[in-house]
């Protein structure tokens, strides 16, 4: 696969004076839930395709952001009222990615400046989350940074900046570890060349993280039969409750 891809790099070379360009590929666009999954390894790989075939002199960067699907979350903060913990205040994030994962060949700071690095949503402290709500930019900047630090600890976000292989200064490859818990839905792999500070070319490649077996069955009768999914639970719930009691009594 290296070779080949070293080949199509070097065979296909751009005229002169035109601008890089990106080759891009997944070890699997598909991951599958079973009741087995236990998270996974997303490889994403590709090779730079230089004007002429010439590499530069100073090797290039690449930033690597694997994200899924939008949703929507409420964060509340806690404070002790009276000797109590109460919920007194809360943000509502709209479109916040349910996983978020960044990898690059070195440091965000050290590749592109702050307003590149915003708009292209390089990096955690990059990550355009805007809360929609009525609180303060000091608040709505705690109840980001607690967002981000919740899903950290979950392993939804995550941000490497030691993640991606360079070779050669044209192929490069980059591991993003999948957790379990990870959300079902469409997700994207945006790849960046970066050159001088700059964003030179880009990549996106589609994945999709859905249920199989026993467990799409499962989703598909939540989404497609409510009431029905909500009466079985309930009916299994009572029908449990009552072997357990059974069980007691003996």
């Amino acid at each position: 696969m290296r070779v080949w891809l070293a080949l199509l790099a070097l065979l296909l070379g751009a005229p002169a004076g035109a601008a890089p360009r990106l080759v891009a590929d997944l070890n699997q666009s598909r991951i599958d839930i079973e009741y087995s999954f236990a998270g996974a390894e997303l490889l994403v790989f590709g090779a730079i395709q230089y004007p002429g075939g010439r590499t530069p002199r100073d090797e290039p960067a690449i930033a690597v952001i694997v994200r899924g699907p939008p949703e929507a979350i409420t964060v509340r903060r806690k404070e002790k009222v009276a000797g109590i913990w109460l919920n007194t205040t809360s943000a509502r994030f709209e479109t916040a990615p349910g996983f978020y994962a960044v990898a690059t060949s070195a440091p965000v700071r050290d590749l592109v400046d702050e307003r590149t690095a915003a708009i292209y949503e390089i990096g955690l402290d990059h990550l355009q989350l805007s809360p929609g709500s009525s609180n303060s930019p000091e608040l709505s900047k705690l109840f980001i940074e607690g967002l981000i630090d919740l899903r950290r600890r979950a392993g939804l976000y995550a941000e490497d900046d030691d993640g991606v292989e360079l070779s050669e200064s044209v192929l490069y490859q980059a591991r993003i570890a999948i957790p379990s818990a990870v959300p079902v839905g469409r997700y994207t792999a945006d790849i960046h060349l970066i050159q001088d500070g700059q964003v030179v070319a880009s990549a996106t490649r589609d994945i999709r993280i859905g249920k199989s077996g026993f467990e799409q069955a499962v989703f598909m009768a939540a989404q497609d039969h409510e009431i029905a999914y909500g009466l079985g639970a309930v009916a299994i719930a009572l029908l449990a409750g009552w072997a357990a009691g059974a069980v007691v009594r003996r």
